[in-house]
């Protein structure tokens, strides 16, 4: 791998601040198989003097969805009030699902995942990917075929215990015209379905955070769904595919405060500290 950049440290400290609660681990219940990572994505349907609306959707690798019992494992600090780590079971999971044409990436409209933490009597408290953070067709033009140093956030399953502890994963991605963007390598076992980041530099001393997409099955290096691909597909829904996600209106007082207080949680640029 490359050098990393020399902002390394605070392009970390940017996800983890931004999108440290929104990943959730899931596999086939009963068999252990099928390991991978959904995270949360905010789809931002428009502006108004209230603030954001969005449409919310849970999201990951529409092959790691084909099955009809899901095991989640859940997180304390993604539930109020706060729970030891326990596992959340789905049945009727693949029908849950709304896959986006030939992207490779599924989408849930996450109205069942609420309803059911609302009759167990807690809430979810998550951090979001924002339509902010999320690629644009400019970001992608401008990965130009060199390799970039990049970072999934995913929850590897390494040990053999159920833990599915969260971890940064460093490593690069290149686009080319014949592959599109890829992750450059393997990816460890369980971080399919994860987003993966870069930090473009903007000049001097900051950088503007950016999800490239979803990392998707493959042998070698992973091809990556991005974000402007995505964006286009959710828009071409049937209306009442996409009504079925549950629509909210984010006000400016309501943004998170992220629990080291060092990076704002929605903004899209971050300048380096020191």
């Amino acid at each position: 791998m490359s050098d990393l950049p020399p902002f390394h440290g605070a392009i970390i400290d940017a996800i983890m601040g931004h999108a440290g609660r929104a990943t959730l681990p899931f596999q086939q219940a009963n068999r252990a198989e099928q390991h991978a990572t959904a995270f949360w994505f905010n789809e931002l349907v428009e502006e108004t003097d209230e603030g954001s609306v969005i449409r919310q959707y849970l999201v990951t690798a529409g092959g790691r969805t084909r099955y009809d019992i899901a095991e989640f494992t859940l997180r304390p600090k993604l539930c109020a009030p706060a729970m030891s780590a326990g596992k959340l079971a789905m049945t009727g999971f693949a029908e849950g699902w709304i896959h986006l044409g030939d992207l490779g990436v599924a989408v849930m409209p996450d109205t069942a995942l609420y309803e059911h933490a609302a009759r167990k009597g807690w809430s979810w408290t998550t951090d979001e990917v924002t339509d902010g953070v999320a690629a644009t067709e400019e970001d992608i033009a401008a990965l130009d075929g060199t390799p970039v140093p990049a970072y999934l956030l995913g929850h590897v399953d390494d040990d053999g215990n159920g833990a599915r502890e969260q971890a940064v994963v460093v490593g690069e991605i290149v686009r080319t015209d014949e592959d599109g963007v890829r992750w450059v390598g393997t990816l460890p076992r369980g971080c399919v379905g994860a987003p993966v980041f870069i930090g473009a530099g903007l000049g001097e001393n900051s950088f503007k955070l950016v999800c490239v997409g979803v990392a998707l099955p493959g042998e070698g290096p992973h091809p990556i769904a991005t974000f402007d691909r995505i964006r286009t597909a959710l828009l071409t829904l049937a209306p009442e595919r996409r009504d079925l996600a549950p629509v909210v209106t984010i006000t400016a007082t309501a943004a998170a405060v992220p629990e080291s207080g060092s990076v704002e949680p929605k903004r899209r640029w971050w300048r380096r500290r020191g």
